[in-house]
């Protein structure tokens, strides 16, 4: 079984198959708490995602937050193994893109 460091490096992996050319840049959570782990640049669109390993897993402070703030900017939200598949493809529509 992956844990979260296994699981995002995973993802990132598919983020980049699934959205040729994108950038993800892993954000560090000690420069501001709270803020989602990846930041996923396509083009002149943006998302953000932060990763759980389950969808309930607990949330760390300001999480909550920061995902409903980026999400009312661009598109941002809370990704785990279980709801990979329809995050994705909410990313994807969000960004104007095939699913």
């Amino acid at each position: 079984m992956l844990n979260e460091a296994g699981y995002q490096a995973k993802l990132i992996k598919k983020l980049k198959q699934r959205f040729p050319g994108c950038h993800v840049v892993k954000n560090n959570p000690a420069h501001t708490q709270g803020i989602p782990d990846l930041l996923i640049l396509i083009e002149n669109q943006w998302g953000m995602l932060e990763i759980k390993m389950s969808e309930t897993s607990p949330r760390q402070p300001n999480q909550e937050h920061y995902v409903q703030q980026f999400d009312n900017m661009g598109y941002a939200s809370f990704i785990s193994p279980d709801s990979e598949d329809r995050v994705l493809d909410e990313l994807a529509l969000a960004l104007g893109l095939k699913l």
